[in-house]
């Protein structure tokens, strides 16, 4: 029996404040948690997507750029936790062992992570990848589910997107 084809959506994004209201939009469907790997080039978005999603689901701190530290860990008015690594400067797999990792796994967990293919063996699957490309002066978001309860997501922002039009 053929695995079912998973659901994805383009959404184009002509300006930065578009990345972030998309961030917006989806805040509601993530809160509960799930894994979300954003890639893209340099500049694509892919901290102003997080910034703004995590801002939107009641981080009120600072919301700093994982690069140096890897990792930051922050608490959502959810009651759950949300952790945001940006693994660009990664070179091998192993050097995510000394980082404890581990609670990444927590079941109500929302994890992003920017450059998960530097770390995908020691990342959690992810639900979603969240492509980000430049289109001339504007960017482009492609949506990809990868668990059932993606799908249900881009559902959900497919007809949250619909009805703003």
């Amino acid at each position: 029996m053929a695995a079912p084809e998973m659901e994805s959506l383009s959404i184009l994004l002509p300006a930065a404040a578009a990345t972030q209201a998309l961030a917006q939009r989806m805040a509601p469907l993530l809160a509960a948690g799930g894994v979300v790997w954003l890639q893209g080039e340099l500049g694509t978005g892919k901290t102003t997507f997080a910034r703004a999603l995590l801002q939107a689901l009641g981080v009120d701190e600072r919301v700093k750029s994982p690069t140096y530290s890897l990792v930051e860990n922050y608490p959502l008015r959810a009651g759950n936790s949300a952790w945001h690594l940006d693994l660009y400067r990664i070179v091998a797999t192993g050097e995510l062992d000394y980082l404890g990792l581990d609670a990444l796994h927590e079941h109500d967990a929302l994890v992003l992570v920017e450059w998960p293919e530097r770390g995908a063996s020691a990342l959690p699957r992810a639900d979603l990848l969240l492509c980000l490309s430049h289109a001339d002066a504007a960017r482009t978001a492609r949506l990809v589910a990868h668990s059932a309860r993606a799908q249900a997501w881009l559902q959900a922002l497919a007809r949250i997107t619909e009805s703003e039009r």
